[in-house]
């Protein structure tokens, strides 16, 4: 019968933290520049312009349709042969996650505006307002309501893409885990505590989702 001994993991205690810390910063930079990016094609695809919903919906369709772990590599390795110019792990891993998350952010941001009933707009037209203030003023406060339930649950998944890192050699919450089972060999021990901290990390803002999806369909 296995004997399970998790003593040990206090003398790596640094190696987890400093992995939890790189696991944090990469969820909230990539949230953050992925927001940036679905709000931007999202309201690009809006556009009736085919010169400008084609790239963008190519962009979309690309990034939503190849695993993200592959993008990650194709980021680290073929990109720079494809530009001549070195990229760092750091660089490769942000600006994969950053754009296969703003794939996904774009279209519930685009599908929580086309959601909204066209009346509201022509209403707003109706009493003198702009397209941009009846974006601003109307569609976008009503849509907002309706796009927060996807957006957290969407930046959940973002979190548990950053476990991806460890392919690049980041030094993320995985990454140290590997790094402690390979000196202690006491896999066991040191992947359930590794699943722990992912859990004690996810378990509020799965909550925190669940609650806002409650009081915003009142």
């Amino acid at each position: 019968m296995y004997h399970w001994d998790f003593g040990f993991l206090w003398d790596y205690r640094s190696l987890i933290l400093t992995g939890l810390g790189y696991t944090a910063l990469y969820t909230v930079g990539c949230t953050l520049f992925g927001l940036l990016i679905g709000l931007t094609v999202g309201m690009g695809r809006l556009s009736k312009s085919l010169w400008v919903c084609a790239p963008l919906r190519s962009y979309v369709e690309v990034f939503r349709c190849t695993p993200v772990l592959v993008q990650l590599i194709w980021f680290y390795y073929a990109l720079p042969v494809l530009t001549g110019a070195q990229i760092s792990a750091g660089l490769a891993a942000m600006l994969a996650l950053s754009l296969y998350g703003g794939s996904f952010y774009s279209e519930i941001i685009r599908g929580g505006i086309v959601s909204i009933d066209p009346g509201q707009a022509e209403a707003g037209r109706a009493l003198g307002m702009r397209r941009a203030q009846v974006m601003r003023r109307v569609i976008l406060p009503q849509a907002f309501r309706r796009m927060v339930p996807p957006l957290l649950n969407q930046t959940i998944l973002q979190l548990k893409n950053t476990s991806l890192l460890s392919v690049l050699a980041l030094p993320d919450l995985l990454y140290q885990g590997q790094t402690v089972a390979h000196e202690t060999y006491r896999m066991l021990e040191t992947y359930t505590v590794v699943a722990i901290a992912y859990f004690v990390v996810l378990l509020p803002t799965t909550i925190l989702v669940k609650r806002l999806e409650t009081r915003l369909a009142e």
